[in-house]
């Protein structure tokens, strides 16, 4: 108790106010960015005359980039003492990465782009990570997990907006010239963080105790999770994608209206719970929220594969922002709890990445292989069953990881 009491006293006087709203921009506008490089692409590449295969190939070159710099660039920023310019580097890839796509869509400027923003995109998160467990302390990182996660979640929305309107109104090429202009309100962000880049490196050599990467890979804990993480995006990477094509077979002119309802409303329900599930988390324990999160995988597979409403669906769908929430929030916490203090949070942090990445690569082509074969329905309940397996996984193998006295 002394030691919490301390380590309160110690946020309270190293970490000012302005340093939690500082962060609280920045994910909201690091979120208005990455959202230029989503649909967009493919919709600005198309226009160019870009074939689906050449327009897949270039979308490959950034997810692969992104998979094989995981682990390298969680390792750089454990490595660095000054995270916040980690993310400002990051930031200024992704205005590179955005002007080259406006200004030529070549071949040359289009993968160059694609492999700045997937390098960058591994560096960012992990720094963002690491400031918020260094300013919040682990006591209160579940809590500032929660709220990244609500202004990441707004952010995606608002940019959305901005960019579909941009797209409309004036030329898909003005969408990345915004996404370009972006990244300064997000640089802004990081200022005053920048300047407690030291108090926060204090802050966090307190907590560690180095051990080897080998001895921190090698935690049964963080396999096992890494494991569910794979399996969880496997089960639910597909699960729109075969939404999304049942419900424009059904539901005709309205479909656009009904799958842009379909995104959206997951982001409203991650934007409202995130900061519960961060509590629930701190106060109950990390597994109860993988749980609740977990579960909604098996249940969203199994009524998308009885239903052929598409209102039904958007309402199923709905279920997919307490699964976002529950995840994003608590990737990074459990994580923090493992290796936090090991010197190795953000390699392990990539390392969860990796197999996260792996799920999500293979899930649309296993879904569509068997939705080809055997139908839509039975698409879904494949997912079910391997999201299923994921919650087993979790109720019966993973420990529970928060620690007995946080600091």
């Amino acid at each position: 108790m002394v030691q919490q009491a301390y380590d309160a006293k110690l946020a309270a006087t190293t970490v000012p106010p302005t340093a939690e709203r500082s962060l609280d921009w920045l994910n909201l506008f690091v979120a208005n960015i990455q959202t230029g490089f989503g649909p967009f692409i493919a919709v600005y590449l198309t226009t160019h005359n870009w074939t689906q295969t050449a327009i897949g190939f270039a979308l490959s070159l950034g997810t692969i980039t992104a998979m094989v710099s995981q682990v390298p660039a969680g390792a750089l920023v454990d490595a660095t003492r000054h995270k916040s310019r980690v993310a400002a580097a990051s930031i200024i890839a992704f205005t590179a990465s955005a002007l080259l796509f406006a200004m030529r869509p070549t071949p040359l400027f289009v993968y160059v782009a694609e492999i700045l923003h997937g390098f960058s995109s591994c560096t960012l998160g992990p720094a963002i990570a690491a400031m918020s467990l260094a300013i919040a302390g682990s006591a209160a990182f579940g809590v500032r997990l929660g709220r990244n996660a609500r202004y990441s979640s707004i952010g995606n929305g608002l940019g959305a907006i901005l960019m579909g309107a941009c797209g409309y109104y004036v030329s898909s090429q003005s969408v990345f010239v915004l996404t370009a202009a972006l990244t300064l309100p997000a640089i802004i962000a990081l200022v005053p963080l920048s300047s407690l880049d030291e108090q926060m490196e204090r802050r966090q050599e307190r907590r560690v105790h180095k051990e080897t990467v080998r001895h921190v890979l090698a935690d049964g804990r963080l396999l096992i999770f890494a494991v569910c993480a794979m399996l969880f995006t496997l089960a639910n990477a597909a699960l729109l994608p075969l939404v999304s094509s049942e419900v424009t077979k059904r539901a005709g002119g309205i479909a656009s209206l009904l799958i842009a309802a379909c995104i959206v409303l997951p982001q409203l329900i991650v934007a409202l719970f995130s900061p519960k599930v961060g509590r629930l988390a701190q106060s109950r324990g990390r597994r109860l929220a993988l749980l609740i999160g977990f579960a909604m995988l098996p249940l969203r597979g199994v009524l998308f594969a009885l239903t052929t409403n598409p209102a039904a669906v958007v309402l199923i769908q709905a279920l997919d922002g307490i699964a976002g929430a529950c995840f994003g929030v608590l990737v990074p916490l459990v994580v923090s709890d493992v290796a936090g203090r090991t010197g190795h949070f953000n390699l392990s942090l990539g390392f969860v990445g990796v197999a996260i990445g792996i799920g999500a690569t293979f899930s649309t082509t296993l879904a569509g292989w068997i939705a080809d074969r055997f139908g839509d329905p039975a698409a879904f309940c494949a997912l079910a069953a391997t999201g299923l397996l994921a919650t087993l996984i979790i109720l019966g193998a993973m420990p529970e990881t928060r620690p007995a006295v946080e600091d």
